[in-house]
């Protein structure tokens, strides 16, 4: 099927071709996750002694070929047990791979669910937040200046963060997907100082600042009033109830998904 040249009496598909891509992919991402560690070494003496066993069965050595036969035989059961750490985040790489969004909408609904629940309940006790939803855009340099976490999101521990005795509640929290990124993240604070007449304080400022510079969403809870706001585009949306803030959150989030799949189909279709 699809031939593309033959030598001998082997024939070479496209098929062919795009399995080697993919066993060359998987096997290059194991290695750029193990690349420096003691895993490494490992990895590479069985790629050598597969490399053996090939020859010496194609060269008939017959004890030899017996012998690595042995080896390889069990050497799937030694890889996942030598590379367990290192197959899990390689799983995890992948499963963060944004062509697979369109499978996490369950799991993205219920991060939404999770701001929602805790920054109510933040905003019952008048305790100040601020919560940055990364949806497509990277802000890597804006996680770099908090404490980086990689946690999965849930709502005791951003109460925990936004306690206003915790060491972590100044700054801004980054969230992706469903994992919280980092906190006590600085974000860069917008010019504007009033909206609708009202004076702007330095978590509204800074969650203006960051929606107008990314493609982002940020939930603000007020200190002082117990208020929650959001900001997105660079525009300032105040006194949102709960079911108004989950209906905001979950149209923006899943129609900038769709719009980054219609743009992913759109650039494949001018390619054609």
């Amino acid at each position: 099927m699809f031939e593309l040249f033959k030598i001998g009496f082997l024939s070479f598909s496209f098929l062919d071709l795009v399995d080697i891509v993919l066993v060359s992919y998987l096997i290059y991402k194991l290695f750029t996750v193990i690349r420096g560690t003691i895993a490494s070494q490992i990895f590479i003496g069985l790629i050598i002694v597969l490399l053996l066993s090939f020859l010496a069965q194609a060269s008939n050595l017959k004890a030899l070929g017996w012998l690595l036969k042995l080896v390889s035989d069990i050497w799937v059961i030694a890889f996942i047990i030598l590379f367990q750490p290192e197959i899990r985040r390689l799983l995890l790489m992948l499963g963060r791979n944004p062509l697979l969004g369109m499978f996490m909408q369950k799991e993205e609904q219920n991060v939404i669910d999770i701001i929602c629940d805790a920054a109510f309940e933040m905003a019952r006790f008048q305790h100040g937040a601020l919560i940055v939803i990364s949806k497509s855009s990277s802000i890597k340099s804006v996680i770099e200046t908090g404490e980086i976490i990689s946690a999965k999101a849930n709502k005791n521990l951003l109460r925990s963060i936004f306690y206003p005795r915790s060491p972590l509640h100044d700054g801004a929290v980054v969230i992706k997907g469903d994992t919280i990124e980092a906190a006590r993240c600085t974000l860069p604070l917008s010019q504007i100082n009033a909206v609708d007449g009202i004076a702007l304080g330095m978590r509204h400022k800074a969650g203006l600042g960051i929606s107008e510079q990314a493609d982002v969403i940020s939930v603000i809870v007020s200190e002082e009033t117990g208020s929650i706001s959001l900001t997105e585009n660079g525009e300032l949306i105040r006194g949102l109830s709960k079911e108004s803030l989950r209906k905001r959150l979950n149209d923006s989030i899943f129609i900038s998904k769709e719009k980054g799949w219609k743009g992913i189909f759109e650039q494949f279709g001018k390619q054609k």
